[in-house]
């Protein structure tokens, strides 16, 4: 067999969301920092496509790109990509590349807990991983700083009407919407529903509500959609769907989701530092959450989330690209990808 492309990748979920590692075969893309590398990697978005489109991929798949930090400070960085963009933080992601750093020995393991930094687009993440008989068990990240930028914001949706939704930073940009509201119950028999009424509220919401991050301002624009429970209370568990594009369900919690809405309720009064929740996602798994402390970023009043999660590998493949395959970069058809249309490379 002649391939002109082989790279080592291993596959790992997060509460269900799959967020696959590459270790090998892929050079680090050049800047001076993960952000700028990941903003290298989107301009050509050749690796992306090859790996999160048939036939390599689905609509459902993460990938995460393993780089040298450039930090002294951190082990490792990683940059996030999903069907459609390249996000600047991602909970499940994170959990997973932790866990596969640690489960397969690039990252030392110290049991019973071993600390690590991750440089992510978005920032440094501290990683405290609960480890026993070789086993990465659970993941607690710190978040970057994460806040409310616009609460009860008027959105017209089309087929939906006139809601409301919260805007905030949970390390991606958020519209929070109320599934009491829309008539939601967040069951598994939804999902095909939450999907359409996610995709549609989050077009609207990019095209009439305004963010942008006062730190970074290519981190800009609405990104993901989640479809939330009234808040049962503090050490509750409540539940929530977090729709991404192009209007596909995550099976997780979603661990920016879950910082997203700490920082709303922060902003609400409704949280406060020590407190702890619990979003459990459609499937039933579950992340865990809680305030570390408040801060403040470009001015505004912030928090500081933690997140702990729990992540599987599933197993190591090899993806190669023979010379003469005529879909190098995959293949997008609307009968799989929501919204999409025929588009080759």
């Amino acid at each position: 067999m002649r391939t002109k492309r082989a790279i080592t990748v291993v596959g790992c979920h997060a509460g269900g969301e799959i967020g696959n590692v590459v270790v090998g075969g892929v050079p680090p893309p050049p800047g001076a920092s993960v952000f700028e590398q990941m903003q290298v990697l989107a301009r050509d978005d050749s690796l992306r496509k090859l790996l999160l489109r048939e036939p390599r991929g689905s609509v459902a798949g993460h990938a995460n790109l393993v780089v040298p930090s450039h930090r002294s400070d951190c082990d490792a960085g990683f940059i996030i990509m999903e069907p459609t963009e390249y996000p600047p933080m991602s909970g499940s992601n994170t959990i997973c590349v932790a866990t596969v750093l640690l489960e397969t020995g690039m990252v030392a393991m110290r049991e019973p807990e071993t600390t690590l930094r991750l440089e992510a687009p978005a920032g440094v993440i501290e990683v405290h991983a609960t480890c026993r008989d070789g086993r990465c068990e659970s993941v607690e990240l710190t978040n970057v700083p994460c806040f409310a930028d616009q609460l009860d914001a008027p959105l017209e949706v089309a087929g939906l009407g006139s809601i409301k939704v919260d805007v905030a930073f949970g390390g991606m940009w958020y519209a929070i919407a109320d599934a009491q509201a829309l008539g939601f119950e967040l069951v598994p028999s939804e999902a095909g529903d939450l999907s359409r009424a996610g995709e549609l509220i989050r077009q609207a919401a990019r095209e009439q509500l305004s963010c942008t991050h006062p730190e970074n301002r290519e981190i800009s624009g609405i990104s993901v959609v989640q479809i939330a429970e009234p808040w049962r209370g503090v050490d509750a568990v409540t539940k929530n769907a977090v729709v991404v594009a192009p209007g596909r369900l995550d099976r997780s919690a979603t661990g920016t989701g879950l910082s997203a809405r700490m920082a709303v309720l922060h902003a609400r009064g409704q949280m406060r530092p020590g407190d702890k929740m619990t979003h459990a996602s459609v499937l039933g798994s579950t992340f865990d959450g809680r305030i570390v402390e408040e801060t403040t970023i470009g001015g505004r009043p912030a928090i500081v989330p933690a997140i702990r999660g729990s992540a599987w590998i599933t197993g190591i493949t090899q993806v190669f690209v023979e010379p003469t395959d005529p879909f190098p970069e995959g293949y997008v058809l609307p009968d799989t990808w929501p919204g999409g249309r025929w588009d080759q490379g």
